[in-house]
């Protein structure tokens, strides 16, 4: 017997943080994401989750309060969901960013514990947060609503990925990760 975890990155943010570097900022949908919302939120729904979570941020937010409402529950806040905090970057546009520090931003995959982007957390910070909070589900068939790097860290950790290739890892805006939770407590992605 394995309890399943669905793992859904929200969808398409507003225009205007395109190209932006975004992290734990809290902004709103793009008219695309909020369609996409409606769209999904049936799909994911049908899947049947026994609980829904989010990571307290509107886009994820938003999805999650849908699906929960077409699954007769409650969606609940978790802030250990949310996506890397980029310090200092956040807001800024990735190409500014690049102009002012070069290849700095490599460190995310070349020093994954000690490179802090803007001064935010490291690659393996977030990977031990968001490892926390997947230990903390509870062994139900749980639906999270959640960021591009949660998603990436647990499935590149659970999986023996390599972190360099977690940046392969992070679903398109809208896509979901199906991850087994055997009674053993290995872990894998489901088929």
């Amino acid at each position: 017997m394995c309890a399943k975890v669905l793992l859904v990155r929200h969808t398409e943010v507003a225009r205007a943080w395109r190209g932006r570097c975004y992290g734990q900022s809290d902004m709103g949908l793009s008219r695309a994401g909020a369609a996409q919302v409606r769209a999904l939120a049936p799909d994911l729904a049908r899947w049947k989750p026994d609980i829904v979570l989010h990571s307290g941020l509107r886009r994820a937010q938003r999805l999650a309060q849908a699906i929960a409402a077409l699954s007769g529950l409650d969606a609940s806040a978790d802030p250990a969901w949310q996506e890397r905090d980029f310090g200092s970057w956040e807001g800024r546009s990735w190409s500014a960013i690049y102009r002012e520090t070069g290849d700095a931003m490599d460190g995310m995959i070349d020093d994954p514990a000690r490179f802090r982007p803007g001064g935010g957390e490291t690659t393996m910070e977030l990977a031990a947060r968001s490892l926390a909070a997947w230990r903390e589900l509870p062994r139900q068939r749980g639906l999270v609503v959640t960021h591009g790097g949660p998603i990436a860290a647990i499935a590149g950790t659970l999986n023996g990925v390599p972190v360099r290739e977690w940046p392969r890892l992070v679903p398109a805006p809208g896509d979901a990760v199906e991850i087994a939770i055997p009674d053993d407590g290995h872990c894998g992605y489901c088929s």
